[in-house]
């Protein structure tokens, strides 16, 4: 018995096979963390505990989620315009898409209980933080004679909502595939407690807000 199993040991040394160990597991790698959001975490939120004057880091505003919104009434005339929609909304926001639905019945409009309407995705951690990235970087830019985006879309809470007329901007979305555009909304929710913290905050991320003109003195 001791032989056969040394002559088993020999002859696997031979072919150069060897026994399985727990070394020859490989532990997978962790993606890295998103651009913007390490920009956050080591320059940004410093800077703004300064520039606001807050007393702990943990004052500091962030930003907790992106909600990407297209209103699509012609959908009640064809239904396909939701499914394109929801194609190219799920490409350039990294996440799955949503119906949303009609609460309520509208003769004059056509419109039935539960029709899809419009197509909706929140975003949060990581997806949230590489959407934000790729839109200021990538897809503001893409707007023709693009000037700036307006600071007056705050809502008095610190949260900003970003409108965009056509959707074809993101770089996702092919030309060729498309037989209309569409409108959107981006509204970016922060735990700013004034408009001002909030722009503050949209600003050292690198938001392109428009330079106001100098008010100009009564005669």
């Amino acid at each position: 018995m001791a032989e056969d199993k040394k002559k088993g040991k020999e002859s696997k040394k031979k072919s150069g096979s060897r026994e399985f160990e727990a070394s020859d597991i490989v532990a997978p790698t962790e993606a890295p963390a998103p651009r913007m959001k390490v920009q956050y975490r080591t320059e940004v939120a410093a800077k703004l505990k300064e520039a606001l004057g807050l007393a702990n880091i943990m004052q500091v505003p962030r930003i907790t989620k992106v909600v990407i919104n297209a209103g699509l009434g012609r959908s009640t005339q064809n239904i396909k315009i939701i499914d394109v929609a929801l194609k190219d909304i799920t490409a350039f926001a990294g996440q799955k898409a949503v119906a949303t639905k009609s609460k309520q019945a509208i003769s004059n409009f056509k419109l039935r209980k539960g029709l899809p309407i419009g197509v909706m995705v929140t975003l949060r951690g990581d997806q949230m933080w590489e959407f934000l990235d790729r839109l200021v970087s990538l897809t503001l830019p893409r707007i023709r004679d693009f000037r700036g985006i307006s600071d007056r879309a705050f809502d008095g809470r610190g949260n900003y909502t970003l409108g965009l007329k056509d959707h074809l901007v993101f770089p996702e979305v092919s030309y060729d595939s498309v037989d209309s555009s569409f409108g959107l909304n981006v509204t970016i929710a922060t735990t700013a407690k004034t408009d001002d913290e909030g722009r503050a905050l949209l600003t050292h991320l690198g938001f392109p807000f428009r330079k106001r003109a100098p008010a100009t003195k009564a005669a």
